[in-house]
């Protein structure tokens, strides 16, 4: 064991090629992340291959779980954060093309979210509250306010990180975000007798299994493309939907309880920030109601990256890092974070139901 580090967020887990150098004191090398090899004490799994090739950092949240993650090789800058989806097999991989474009140019970091990934899996009722205490928690231990890229679900959740737990964020993208359209999904509270069916063993074990299939993973990713689905990606959801505790996340995100009613009203039309929607056709979510904020708040814009699925960062890499860069401008250079009324959004008639299991819906 190493000392306590004095900085949290600069205590690393470091790849081979990586030196110690600069980081402060009580922080050492490690060159193996150590995942449990015990499923209910019988299933093996192999330790979950990294998402990025990338050095990995560690971070101890309140409570005693430990959040983890990739970041770049870039130390001085306003930091990026990008935020994968959620879903029955996230993790930063759904982040990977902008993590490789700005991986060298500034600071940036793509964790695994509590519940998903190389971050800790426990059985402990998810919220998105907590997911909100989570992430401002972290965001705080950066040196600056970040400029954050949420993808789907999880922007709801960095908007109340923002809103009820006072982080501050230079700037807020949101790609393909629920909450936005028109309808919502059936939500079944804690305790109800949905949710304690998908946290029995016998119901929700069985479920999830279907669901992470390789069947069922490849039809679900393919919702997300307009063209063929990656097959690095669907690799690497089937391995990380295998590793100890995988389920108890996703079986929560079944119950539809993660996601916030009226987000428009309750969460996105207070936000004070510049704040950027990347959309356009999505087979999960809908974004009938975009227009109350970009219409009335300047501080919201809008930008459609056609044709795309819900990964525009994907298939259109080029568009997405176009749009970002316009948005991130400063005043004076043309569009930026300070000037950014300068698209309106037009609305896709796309119905607000959520499937299970792909990237899209959260």
């Amino acid at each position: 064991m190493h000392a306590p580090c004095s900085n949290r967020a600069e205590c690393h887990l470091r790849g081979p090629k990586s030196v110690n150098k600069g980081y402060p004191r009580g922080c050492q090398t490690i060159y193996t992340h150590h995942l449990s090899n015990v499923i209910d004490g019988y299933t093996m799994a192999k330790p979950l291959t990294p998402a990025l090739d990338a050095e990995q950092f560690a971070f101890p949240l309140n409570g005693g779980l430990t959040l983890r993650g990739y970041r770049g090789e870039v130390r001085d800058g306003t930091p990026l954060v990008l935020l994968h989806s959620i879903n029955a097999a996230p993790s930063a991989m759904e982040m990977r093309p902008l993590f490789e474009y700005y991986r060298d140019k500034r600071p940036v970091w793509a964790p695994d979210l509590p519940g998903f990934g190389l971050s800790d899996r426990p059985n402990i009722p998810y919220s998105s509250n907590m997911y909100a205490r989570w992430l401002a928690e972290w965001l705080e231990s950066l040196e600056a306010p970040a400029d954050v890229v949420a993808l789907s679900l999880t922007g709801e959740f960095m908007a109340r990180a923002i809103l009820e737990q006072g982080v501050a964020v230079r700037s807020l993208t949101l790609i393909s975000p629920t909450g936005m359209g028109v309808r919502t999904p059936p939500v079944a509270p804690s305790g109800s007798r949905i949710d304690r069916l998908l946290g029995s063993r016998w119901v929700g074990r069985p479920l999830f299994t279907l669901l992470t299939s390789k069947p069922s993973i490849r039809w679900f990713l393919g919702q997300a493309f307009v063209g063929a689905t990656p097959e690095h990606i669907v690799r690497y959801a089937l391995e990380t939907a295998s590793q100890p505790g995988a389920h108890h996340a996703p079986l929560k995100f079944l119950t539809f309880s993660l996601f916030t009613e009226q987000a428009v009203s309750r969460l996105y039309s207070r936000l004070k920030l510049p704040c950027l929607v990347l959309y356009d056709r999505d087979p999960n979510i809908g974004f009938e109601r975009l227009p109350e904020l970009t219409d009335v708040h300047s501080q919201w814009a809008a930008k459609q990256l056609s044709p795309s699925l819900g990964l525009p960062h994907w298939e259109l890499t080029t568009e997405t890092i176009e749009a970002l860069e316009d948005f991130w401008k400063p005043p004076g250079q043309g569009r930026g974070v300070q000037a950014i009324s300068w698209i309106t959004a037009r609305a896709a008639s796309r119905p607000d139901s959520v499937a299970i299991g792909t990237p899209g819906p959260g």
